[in-house]
């Protein structure tokens, strides 16, 4: 009996049983043990070293990053806009010289006037006296001038300061333009448009340009996207905005014709008209139009759009003889490009502008020039927008050094420092003599033109000689100026590998030999039977080894169709 306890007590006090023997009053049912015990395998430790280790651990060292602060909202970008500040008229300071007008003695806001200032104008042209004191004052203007002579920064001066001295309150609708400049050619729209921007740089004038040739879309959205106070457009395109309600004409104040003759020989009147009509009456608004010429044509309609004008006429011989150097050699045809060439090499001329009557002219000449290694670039009227557009930046910048080009793409060339023009060939018209060599001694500065003159350009000699008013001298050129010029580069024909690679089997001849697509009567004859044309299947190949054409093969009996000679598939 006393063993019995002994084992007894022996059980209970085994360790790992006390808690099979607790009651189930006590631990809550049978199962809980056992839960307890799996549960209670891992403590409370366990738990905290698991948790420790999802969370992420300190470096040593590292401070604690500190919070982020919460994103800010995008601000508008700053206006690139130059800085007027406190600048006055005090600080451009120009002598008065007996003869000439000062831009100071006009009455023009401080903020164009810093700008005039910035772009080194110090008196007034010719044009630019006799136009500006009057039309300042709100006085319509029609005037004879050739491009170079400063009209471009008249009627642009006066514009933008009517519309500065009289600014409108209020909240204004978009495509309503407050002045609108019509010319007849992209390239003088880009080149009005460049000079506008640089006269409004301290106002917030906003000017856009508006031609063919460029995304239509992107230029819709600049009219409707924005209030616009200068438009420069050509008459077709604009008049595609105005018919689709994109463009609002009739609040326009200044309507400027630019080169009104030219318009009328493209024949772009009729759509000036609608565009002049589209405007408030000619009393409501300020008309400007200029004119290389003044033919009877263009009088009536100045008559018709202006009220009691002021007239101006610039002769052109004062463009032709005060600025620009005329020279005409006497040549053969083919001793132009020669003359050209050592005329470019030995004076080392960076930049000139070439004229050509025809664009296969210009193309021959480009090709020319490209054998010779001369960098050159075409400029005509098969030459999309954007790269004329690219053209004209790389000729300015100094990329491309002979730009030949045609008259109406050449109309609106500006081009600072240039020196020399060439007439490769004359123009018929004398009036596209004077803006030929007009593109350069612009803006008082000198130049140079140089003509060509071969049997077929001297008859059109008198007619420029009359047009200008004064005679053109005729010289020979100088000799070491006609020596040949080194051979050229050989140019490789259209096409042409430049080694002569070995002639390889076309792919379609081996299908029309197996009888695929290209077999049957109407196919490649040259891989019929017996054939001895330059390229056969493999039906007519095993025809020669004694099959027949049609079979493919001898002494096998009938087979697929494979060759073309039989016709039948």
């Amino acid at each position: 009996m006393i063993g019995k306890l002994k084992n007894l007590i022996a059980k209970l006090t085994r360790p790992g049983k006390t808690n099979q023997t607790a009651s189930p009053s006590a631990t809550g049912g049978h199962d809980t043990p056992r839960k307890e015990q799996r549960r209670g395998s891992r403590p409370t430790t366990a738990r905290k070293a698991t948790s420790d280790k999802l969370a992420p651990k300190k470096e040593e060292g590292r401070p604690p990053q500190r919070k982020r602060s919460p994103r800010k909202k995008s601000q508008p970008a700053k206006s690139r806009r130059p800085v007027h500040g406190d600048w006055n008229a005090g600080q451009f300071p120009v002598a008065a010289e007996p003869g000439k007008t000062r831009f100071h003695d006009l009455s023009i806001p401080d903020r164009l006037l810093h700008a005039i200032a910035d772009l080194g104008f110090q008196y007034c042209t010719p044009i630019q006296a006799e136009l500006l004191p009057d039309t300042l004052k709100g006085r319509d203007a029609y005037g004879r001038a050739q491009t170079g002579t400063g009209k471009t920064a008249a009627f642009l001066i006066t514009g933008m300061t009517r519309m500065l001295s009289n600014p409108i309150s209020g909240k204004r609708p978009t495509g309503t333009p407050r002045m609108l400049v019509v010319a007849p050619t992209r390239e003088l729209v880009l080149q009005i448009s460049a000079e506008a921007k640089e006269l409004a740089k301290y106002t917030r004038l906003a000017i856009v340009s508006i031609f063919g040739g460029m995304d239509y879309e992107k230029q819709r959205r600049q009219l409707s996207d924005r209030v616009i106070d200068i438009i420069v457009a050509t008459p077709g395109r604009l008049l595609d905005f105005h018919r689709r309600k994109d463009l609002n004409l009739g609040k326009t104040e200044m309507l400027v014709l630019d080169e009104a003759d030219r318009m009328l020989d493209m024949g772009f009147i009729p759509d000036v008209r609608r565009i002049v009509y589209a405007t408030p009456h000619k009393s409501k608004r300020q008309t400007m139009l200029f004119s290389a010429t003044l033919t009877d044509a263009i009088t009536r309609l100045s008559d018709q759009w202006t009220t009691d004008p002021l007239s101006v006429e610039i002769e052109p011989e004062q463009v032709a003889v005060d600025s620009v150097d005329q020279q005409v050699y006497i040549v053969t045809t083919d001793e132009k490009f020669t003359l050209l060439y050592n005329m470019i090499t030995k004076q080392k001329l960076e930049r000139l502008l070439v004229f050509c009557n025809r664009r296969d002219q210009t193309r021959r000449l480009a090709e020319m020039f490209e054998r010779y290694r001369i960098d050159s670039a075409i400029l005509s009227g098969d030459v999309p927008q954007k790269k004329r557009i690219r053209t004209l930046e790389n000729f300015k910048n100094g990329k491309i050094r002979a730009l030949v080009a045609t008259d109406v793409a050449g109309r609106g060339i500006h081009i600072e420092g240039m020196s020399h023009v060439v007439n490769f060939t004359l123009p018929q018209d004398p009036e596209d003599y004077v803006h030929r060599i007009g593109r350069t001694g612009r803006a008082g500065a000198s130049g140079t033109s140089v003509s060509f003159a071969d049997e077929e350009d001297s008859f059109y000699i008198p007619a420029i000689e009359e047009f200008i008013g004064q005679p053109l001298i005729c010289t020979q050129p100088p000799e070491e100026w006609l020596e040949a010029p080194p051979p050229p580069l050989k140019r490789r024909p259209k096409g042409q590998p430049s080694q002569p690679s070995r002639r390889r089997r076309h792919p379609r001849s081996r299908r029309a030999g197996r009888g695929g697509p290209a077999s049957g009567t109407g196919a490649r004859k040259r891989s019929t039977g017996g054939g001895g044309g330059p390229k056969r299947g493999r039906g007519a190949r095993a025809g020669r080894r004694g099959g027949s054409p049609g079979t493919g093969g001898s002494g096998r009996g009938p087979r697929p169709q494979r060759g073309s000679g039989s016709g039948r598939e």
